[in-house]
This record gives C-alpha cells, sequence and structure tokens, in this order.
C-alpha cells in the first residue's frame, strides 16, 4: 500500500495563521509577481518533511558558495561564472519573459527555503549575522541580474513610500549633486553630468540608509538626509531588505521553542546549519590500511591542520584525550586512512598508563563502532569544520574543537608564533579570526605554512581538505622541486 507523505506548515502556526491550500501555479501573480522576493510573509502551503529538508539543503549550498566568492571578493562575469551554475542546480529562478512552466515550483521551493533557513539560522547571534549577511548577499545578486521592468514592478508591489526630491529642491542644489557623481573635469563630461542629473529621479532618505554609498563618497548629504539617484536605488532596496530581515529574524528566535515542539523538525533545525556540502571523507573512500600507527607521528606533525595537531599534542603529553577529542581526532585518522587494526594498535599506545583490560572495556568499543563495526553499524564520516565550529563547544580540559574559533587571543597566537609565522602574517590570521571567518583564518595559516603554494588557495572547508591538499603540496614539491604549487586562486579577502 502507498504511504502517503507526512505533510506540515509550520510557518503559519508561527505567525498564529490557520494553513491554507496552494493558490496553484494559476495564480502566481498573486503569490509570486516577480522572482524578487522580500519573505515578509511565510509560505502558507503544506510541504512534505523530505521538502522541508531538501529545499534548506539546496539553499545552503547556494549561500555557501555566495560566501566564498564573497571571501574571494569575486565581481562581475567571474561571480556570474560562480553562481550562475550552483543557482541553476539547487535554486533556479527564472524571468516572468521566460515563460517557463516551473515559475510556480520554483518561486516556491526559494520562499519555503528561505524560511527553513531562517528558522535553523535563529538561534543565535552568530548564526543570525551569518544568514542576514549571506541572504543580503544573494538579494543583492539577484536585484543586480533583474531587468529595469521587473524592477519597478517588484518596487511597486512592495510601496516603500521613499520621499521622491521635488524640481525646486533639486535645482537648489543641482551643483552638490553634480559634485557627487565622479568625472575627470573635462567640458564634455561635465555637459553630461548635468543632462545626467537633470534627467534622474532623486529620493531623499536618511543618510544612515545608504552606508554603501557613504563608503564611496558617492552621495550628498545635507541636515542628515541623503540624495539618492535612482540608478544607485539598489543601496536603497538593500537597507530595506536588511532591516526587514533582521528584525524578522529576532522574531523568529523569540517563537523557535514553539517550532521545536515538533520532534520531526526538532533534528533537521539543530542540524541543517552544521551540514559540510563539500567531499565526503567517508571509510569506504579513505580508512583502507594506506596509513599506520606508526605513521600518524610523522603525517600529523607535516600535514594536519591546527585542531588536529593540537588534538595529537594534547594525546601526546596526556596520554588521553575526553570523548569530544577521541571522536573529532578518531574520525580525522580514519579519513586519512587508518583502518580498524591500526586504529586500535595506534589508540592502545597512545593510552599507555591504561591497563590493557580496561583499555579494551572502555574504548576499544568506542573505536570500533566509529567504524561501523558496532552498535547501529553506521559508516561515520569526519566532522567537517562547520561541526567543529557549530557543535559541542569545548569546555576547561577538552581538547577538541576549532582553534581559531575557541582558542583565546592570547592561546591562539603563541600557538602561531611556535608554528614560526610571521608577525604580520599572524595579525593577518588574527584580524580575520576578529571578523569570524574561521576558515579563512585556517586557509591563511595553511598558505604561509606551506612556502611552495602559490599564494592563495582553496578555502578550508574540512580538516581532511586541508590534509589532502598539505600531502598533494608535499608530494609536488618532491618531485619538482623547482615548481610552485598552483591551486585555485581566492584573489583579494574582504576583511
Amino acid at each position: 500500500m502507498h504511504r502517503q507523505k507526512k505533510k506540515i506548515n509550520r510557518f503559519e502556526a508561527a505567525n498564529h495563521a490557520q494553513v491554507s491550500t496552494d493558490y496553484g501555479r494559476n495564480d502566481i501573480s498573486k503569490q509570486y509577481p516577480t522572482r524578487l522576493n522580500f519573505y515578509l510573509a511565510p509560505p502558507s502551503t503544506e510541504i512534505t518533511i523530505e521538502e522541508f529538508e531538501l529545499f534548506a539543503l539546496d539553499r545552503l549550498q547556494v549561500l555557501k558558495t555566495l560566501e566564498t566568492a564573497s571571501l574571494r571578493n569575486l565581481r562581475g562575469a567571474e561571480l556570474e561564472r560562480v553562481m550562475n551554475p550552483v543557482l541553476e542546480q539547487h535554486l533556479p529562478l527564472k524571468s516572468n519573459i521566460s515563460q517557463s512552466p516551473t515559475l510556480y515550483e520554483d518561486r516556491r521551493k526559494d520562499h519555503i527555503s528561505h524560511y527553513v533557513l531562517r528558522l535553523a539560522y535563529c538561534r543565535s547571534e552568530e548564526l543570525r549575522v551569518w544568514f542576514l549577511r549571506q541572504e543580503c548577499n544573494l538579494f543583492r545578486y539577484r536585484f543586480e541580474q533583474e531587468g529595469q521592468e521587473e524592477k519597478r514592478r517588484f518596487l511597486t508591489e512592495l510601496n516603500l513610500n521613499w520621499k521622491i526630491l521635488d524640481q525646486e529642491t533639486k535645482d537648489s542644489i543641482t551643483p552638490q549633486l553634480e559634485k557627487s557623481l565622479s568625472y575627470s573635469g573635462s567640458k564634455k563630461e561635465l555637459l553630461q553630468v548635468r543632462q545626467r542629473v537633470q534627467s534622474e529621479t532623486y529620493f531623499e532618505v536618511d543618510f544612515e540608509k545608504v552606508p554603501d554609498l557613504l563608503s564611496r563618497r558617492s552621495v550628498y548629504i545635507h541636515k542628515g538626509k541623503a540624495y539618492v539617484p535612482m540608478a544607485e536605488q539598489v543601496s536603497l532596496v538593500m537597507d530595506e531588505f536588511r532591516l526587514r530581515l533582521s528584525k524578522a529574524l529576532e522574531v523568529t528566535s523569540k517563537i523557535l521553542p514553539r517550532m521545536e515542539e515538533d520532534d520531526r523538525l526538532r533534528p533537521i533545525l539543530l542540524n541543517v546549519e552544521k551540514q559540510y556540502t563539500g567531499k565526503s571523507y567517508g571509510a569506504s573512500n579513505n580508512s583502507d590500511g594506506t596509513v599506520q600507527a606508526s605513521d600518524v607521528d610523522g603525517l600529523i606533525s607535516e600535514h594536519a591542520p591546527l585542531c588536529m595537531r593540537n588534538l595529537h599534542d594534547s594525546l601526546r603529553a596526556n596520554k588521553h584525550l575526553r570523548h569530544g577529542g577521541r571522536m573529532q581526532y578518531g574520525l580525522f585518522l580514519k579519513g586519512i586512512g587508518l583502518n580498524i587494526d591500526e586504529a586500535i594498535l595506534f589508540w592502545k599506545l597512545a593510552f599507555a598508563n591504561l591497563p590493557d583490560d580496561k583499555f579494551q572495556k572502555e574504548y576499544a568499543y568506542n573505536i570500533r563502532h566509529n567504524y561501523g563495526l558496532e552498535g547501529r553499524r553506521l559508516d561515520y564520516t569526519p566532522y567537517s569544520c562547520m561541526k567543529i565550529i557549530q557543535s559541542n563547544q569545548p569546555s576547561s580540559g577538552d581538547s577538541h574543537g576549532c582553534p581559531f574559533k575557541h582558542f583565546s587571543p592570547e592561546n591562539l597566537e603563541t600557538r602561531l608564533y611556535k608554528d614560526k609565522i610571521d608577525k604580520p602574517q599572524i595579525q593577518e590570521i588574527m584580524t580575520l579570526v576578529n571578523n569570524r571567518h574561521y576558515q579563512l583564518a585556517c586557509t591563511r595559516h595553511f598558505e604561509v605554512t606551506h612556502t611552495k603554494v602559490t599564494e592563495k588557495a582553496t578555502i578550508i572547508e574540512h580538516p581532511n581538505q586541508y590534509y589532502e591538499m598539505s600531502k598533494a603540496a608535499a608530494e609536488i614539491a618532491t618531485t619538482k622541486p623547482d615548481t610552485q604549487v598552483v591551486t585555485e586562486s581566492m584573489m583579494d579577502i574582504d576583511q
């Protein structure tokens, strides 16, 4: 017998509203008149549990790609080259003129996925800041890609009530408006600037609404008001989007406990922000016995990221690791090629102060469990950077976690000096840490400790990725001593 999928609608419950039926694709002009969306109202359609999770993961893939592109300072055609394939695969949105048969389904998915991630990322200030930044970047990208007619229609629907500058006031400040537009000073260009000012529509808004225009000195300010040309309307739209989403995240965080009463949603909401969408480092691919217990010291010292070297040092110093450290480090070793027999040997030797019977009784089972040989026999994979950063925060006496996130500034600097990193480079890394770019700080650490690698490297998203990149760099350096390792360029980094 066919089992009907369970359906839920918790968005409307959060807004104290009744669940309503799907309008249907024939009514798309009412629900989604354009592909741009301020997400002011929650989805009113029923969705399945499968959609709830899959839509969120697809959007997360887009936001993480956009974050990486932003950190690489990609613009224009380069940004489109990176983003368009990812958007087409995970979150396609066609314009109205395309007359695509999937317009409604695509916009529905965009709407729902935003709200699922809003729920998942509202639980802490750090998560809210990250989500707000990425959603703003995604909206800006879409807005700048949209045609003028669709923009006009979208803004008309929003009814933002911006004050249009009247002609008399505009005439009185025309010289100042002209000066706010950069030009070389030639008579021909000055004439073009005057014609542009005369033909342009200007808005009068509070200057706090256009911080990006202020930073570029591209707007005239007088008595607390900014006079913004229509051509720069994206700044005004972005301010409205940012303000409304920021408030919505605060509201959502307060009603989140009610949402988590549903046992079907709670695991998804708790784990979606920790999802890693890159390469898998599971046992089926990596723990093939290519690494022996006796190899671990040398491999960790030369190729492991700082988090794993910190765990290894603590293990060697104390001849013990707490559970969180054993899980993080043990799965990492599994991912680099340490099979179950070698893992048992490695940990038995590392816990040298333990009698054999106590080790077998209290620790060997957990090691076999990590390799899928006990319990539910699951193939556990090594932790990604996101999981290490977001979950199981270390407490006093713990060694697990991400040094760039969890170390005090003083301890982190001391550790970086221990790696013989120069002071200017340490300052670069600490700046990234202070700006909460922990994975980027780890990437910079990789660059400055691998001198054979070209200046910029692929952003680190997984400890085992760091390990493989380091091994690849060493192998090329050995076979071709005079060759620099070429990695994906990150270009300039916005700090």
